[in-house]
């Protein structure tokens, strides 16, 4: 539930960016999962604003075999892997949330949807994901000519939004996630290839990493995005890197999210958001509304203490810091 000091729906909507709502997601029932519906139920106070369906907008990204694959699935309740489940509901909530993700890059708006998308590949999911909604949302916008930054602040890799554009010099995509976790990669020297080499930022970080690291990592990269000079910008919005979260290590403080809203709503004009990762619910809530008035330049709507980084976590994070930068030299103005 909306927390009482933001419990009147009008607070949560703000002039520059919205919430996207619609209980169409919640057709997808994982039961107990850590992606479950109340991660959705959190904002149920929140106006309806209908999402379409984007099953048209599938085969941008993905190949007609996994989309078939996910629907027969879908049909009998099967699971995609260990990790990945579906109900007699998800294709079709899965679908509104890809429609969801391309109404938000039309209007500047935060889509809040699941199954989130960030792990799906092209051609299968993994990590609670079904379809890659950033990426479908992204691929529309590269069709009509844009050139498009994906920001993944997701405490895990975004793998499938990775692979998917790791060719291509109109998607910049960038990630800061946890290293080592899951999927097991996103190391420095993943820079793409090809026409993309050079446009796939990884920024790895040491379990530990607080606020002050993440920031500081944040505005080391930020003048690279700005060079690439993008039409728009795709924000893959987790909240899993919050200190209380149960799948990571990492130790971000709301103050964090709120303030990449800041940095961002500073440097760039045309900003959209879809919702990822976050698994503790109280948290989840307020790492989006902390981001959301960060991106809106509101107030920050609750109070509590920075967290800080030792020592070792910075050694280790300044190797990756400076390797990935040193990676990417020939490529941008340093």
């Amino acid at each position: 539930m909306l927390t009482d000091t933001l419990n009147e729906p009008e607070s949560l909507i703000f002039p520059r960016m919205s919430l996207l709502y619609d209980p169409v997601c919640l057709g997808h029932d994982t039961g107990d999962h850590p992606e479950n519906k109340k991660r959705l139920l959190l904002f149920d106070r929140l106006p309806i604003t209908p999402f379409s369906n984007g099953e048209a907008y599938l085969e941008l990204v993905h190949t007609p075999a996994y989309v078939q694959k996910v629907k027969e699935y879908s049909r009998e309740s099967l699971h995609l892997d260990a990790d990945t489940l579906l109900s007699q509901g998800s294709y079709w909530a899965a679908c509104h949330a890809a429609g969801a993700a391309v109404e938000a890059s039309e209007s500047g708006s935060f889509a809040l949807v699941r199954p989130p998308g960030h792990h799906a590949h092209a051609t299968h999911g993994s990590g609670f994901c079904l379809f890659n909604n950033v990426a479908i949302a992204v691929q529309k916008l590269v069709e009509q000519g844009k050139r498009v930054l994906i920001f993944d602040f997701d405490g895990h890799l975004g793998d499938g939004t990775s692979a998917i554009f790791y060719r291509t010099d109109k998607v910049l995509y960038w990630s800061m996630h946890q290293y080592p976790a899951f999927p097991g990669h996103g190391f420095i020297n993943e820079i793409g290839e090809g026409m993309g080499k050079g446009f796939n930022f990884n920024l790895p970080l040491p379990p530990g990493v607080a606020d002050d690291v993440f920031i500081h990592g944040m505005e080391h990269f930020l003048p690279l995005a700005e060079q690439f000079q993008p039409d728009v910008v795709a924000i893959s919005a987790g909240f899993d890197a919050n200190q209380f979260d149960p799948l990571l290590d990492l130790r971000l403080s709301n103050n964090a999210f709120y303030q990449i809203g800041q940095q961002i709503a500073a440097r760039f004009p045309h900003v959209f958001a879809v919702m990822e990762g976050g698994y503790h619910l109280n948290e989840l809530e307020k790492g989006v509304l902390s981001f959301l008035a960060g991106m809106n330049g509101h107030p920050m709507p609750f109070e509590e203490p920075r967290t800080v980084s030792g020592m070792r976590i910075w050694e280790t994070y300044e190797i990756y810091l400076h390797g990935a930068l040193g990676k990417l030299k020939p490529y941008w103005k340093m």
